[in-house]
């Protein structure tokens, strides 16, 4: 019973959400400065995961594929499906789970504990669309931008680790880069980063909006957001790969 009642006062919660703007300049502005908090604020530690990613990618699959028989440019091949497939996309939303999810639920709940979101309400302004709504819009567009950045940097972070190693020529990493390359890949997990963003921005939003009491509960909302974001994520990465991949 406890899990339906967040679910229906969650989805209360997303239609003020999505109500038309009151003030659509504000909106405009405020879904930029958060393009900025969220989007550009992450993008250091997107770069420099994806590329430690993408060398221990690489690196693994150098050291586990010793039949003669099999090609040396599929670990270039592998480590540019691996990143486009998965990890630009779920890993990346995992990072800005904890990063962003409890960024934004402590900052709407202590906005909640502080009265500050009963004033917006006093002054005949709907709180939940101001205050959430240009969070979801902003990485809902900024994600797919993380991604395109993930992407290269971990095929680049395996190219380096080849370079470092000498394990594997560049020139094979590159070809098997180039190699059976499929554009739906990329259509397949942009659509992953939409559910993503949505999920990262919202659940932690619906955490803080409705937290009781002071400092201690707005952590422990904070630890909660990132819980539920990371469980969704993951559930979701199943359905959508079923659906998308099959």
């Amino acid at each position: 019973m406890n899990v339906f009642y967040h679910l229906g006062r969650y989805f209360t919660l997303l239609i003020r959400v999505f109500k038309k703007p009151q003030k659509q300049r504000i909106y405009l502005k405020n879904i930029i400065s958060e393009m900025w908090n969220i989007g550009v604020g992450s993008i250091a530690i997107v770069m420099i995961i994806s590329v430690f990613m993408g060398a221990v990618i690489t690196l693994q699959a150098i050291y586990n594929i010793e039949n003669p028989l099999i090609p040396r440019f599929i670990i270039g091949l592998g480590t540019r499906d691996s990143m486009l497939l998965e990890f630009s996309s779920t890993m990346v939303a995992l990072i800005l789970a904890g990063k962003v999810g409890s960024s934004i639920a402590g900052q709407i709940g202590t906005m909640r504990a502080t009265e500050q979101i009963d004033a917006l309400e006093i002054m005949g302004i709907n709180s939940a669309a101001f205050l959430i709504m240009p969070k979801i819009v902003a990485l809902l567009l900024f994600f797919p931008v993380l991604y395109i950045i993930s992407a290269f940097l971990g095929i680049f972070g395996g190219y380096f680790a080849v370079i470092i190693t000498s394990s594997i020529t560049a020139d094979t990493y590159l070809q098997g880069v180039k190699m059976m390359f499929i554009p739906y890949y990329i259509t397949y997990s942009i659509i992953k980063c939409e559910f993503f963003a949505f999920i990262i921005t919202s659940v932690p939003a619906y955490h803080g909006y409705y937290v009781e009491g002071g400092s201690l509960e707005i952590g422990k909302a904070g630890t909660k957001a990132v819980v539920s974001s990371t469980i969704l994520i993951l559930i979701f990465n199943l359905i959508l790969t079923q659906l998308l991949l099959t």
